[in-house]
């Protein structure tokens, strides 16, 4: 073989080594997360009382029995905040049954217009704070369901003076459109596999807004949620201020179940690539090596690449542990999301393709549409809305 014959091997081989070690070794951390986030639960003694904050903007699949289950939670007490930027909401009518249902319950709905920043969330958020009665709180996004010990078992880091804030993975569970299937593929076998990659070589930066746990001192410390509100990673923001302070951030070991629900191919590419800028503004040098993450795609280069290069079998071997490895982790997902096993197999190469594909869209352009709207975000991670 000639010296560029031999380049191409070496660079095939090892995009054959690297996709099969991530593979092996994401399904690894996705099995031993399993067993964690299973294991029993030291609860300790009951956590002072807590404010849980649930911003809400429509009538999305599921809502009642979601936002139902924070009002089931088995803690001594809590208040809960509904709110929303929308007077009309429709969101509202939801949280106003069941202010009836829980009468002995502390909840409010506040529906107050009012904006303080580009992002319409962090305004909610603003404006429901005002109403929090207890000393730790609680963020929770309205497309999540819990447990009654959700609450207990999230807020029990807090006993350790050293954490300061606590957040959750979730398992996202698609309504049944094949784009609302495709999107939850994205979070249960890419995102949720790379924070476990991440989470099992010591990596605590990860906050998801999905539940954000502090108390309401740190929050003060870090400039409250002023300091946050025009930030499109207004979650991960938050939990860089809170590592400022000397603090750590944990995850819970309890697992959320968010309703992924997407109407349309459109609705789903625009979620995506707004993510996708996301994670390319708060960690730009990561991002750029995300391509080893596309293991599928990086094990078929690896193949084409020794195609005439010597040890053609170990190549087929490395190529192997790849695809067992991917299809193992999507079984795995499927299976810990008590769904069937064998409906979406098929659409596993369609996602790696579109994540990849998304991937590389991400770095041409800063703008990014949310909830409808346009925002052109700087390099700092901070939105500006586009008229």
């Amino acid at each position: 073989m000639t010296a560029a014959q031999l380049l191409v091997a070496a660079a095939g081989y090892a995009s054959l080594v690297i996709a099969a070690g991530y593979s092996l070794v994401t399904l690894a951390g996705v099995l031993a997360w399993s067993r964690f986030a299973s294991g029993p639960r030291a609860l300790g003694p009951p956590q002072a009382p807590v404010t849980v904050l649930k911003p809400l903007c429509g009538a999305e699949p599921g809502l009642y029995a979601h936002l139902r289950s924070f009002c089931e939670q088995r803690y001594p007490q809590f208040q809960v905040i509904f709110g929303s930027l929308d007077v009309n909401d429709p969101a509202l009518a939801v949280a106003a049954q069941l202010v009836r249902e829980f009468p002995d319950l502390p909840i409010e709905i506040v529906a107050n217009p009012q904006r303080h920043a580009h992002n319409n969330k962090s305004s909610n958020l603003i404006n429901m704070l005002a109403r929090a009665r207890h000393p730790v709180l609680l963020i929770a996004d309205s497309d999540i369901a819990v447990d009654p010990d959700y609450l207990a078992t999230v807020t029990a880091a807090l006993h350790d003076e050293r954490i300061g804030l606590v957040t959750c993975l979730s398992q996202d569970v698609p309504t049944p459109s094949l784009w609302s299937r495709l999107g939850a593929m994205y979070i249960n076998e890419w995102y949720f596999p790379s924070v476990m990659f991440a989470w099992m070589f010591g990596y605590e930066s990860y906050a998801s807004g999905q539940t954000l746990c502090l108390r309401g001192a740190t929050l003060e410390a870090v400039g409250g949620l002023g300091a946050i509100a025009d930030h499109l990673a207004d979650d991960y923001q938050l939990g860089q201020l809170v590592r400022g302070l000397g603090l750590r951030t944990v995850l819970s070991p309890y697992e959320v179940h968010a309703a992924h629900h997407e109407p349309d191919f459109a609705s789903l590419i625009s979620h995506e690539l707004r993510w996708m800028r996301t994670l390319h503004i708060v960690s730009p040098w990561s991002f750029r090596m995300i391509w080893l993450t596309f293991s599928l795609l990086l094990g078929a280069a690896g193949l084409v690449l020794t195609a005439a290069a010597p040890w053609r079998r170990l190549a087929w071997v490395l190529f192997g542990l790849t695809v067992l490895a991917r299809f193992g982790l999507h079984a795995t997902q499927r299976l810990r999301g008590r769904r069937t096993l064998l409906q979406d197999i098929a659409l596993v190469p369609l996602r790696d393709v579109l994540t990849f594909v998304l991937w590389c869209q991400s770095f041409f352009s800063r703008r990014v549409t949310w909830r409808g709207n346009q925002f052109q975000v700087d390099a700092a991670g901070v939105m500006r809305r586009i008229a």
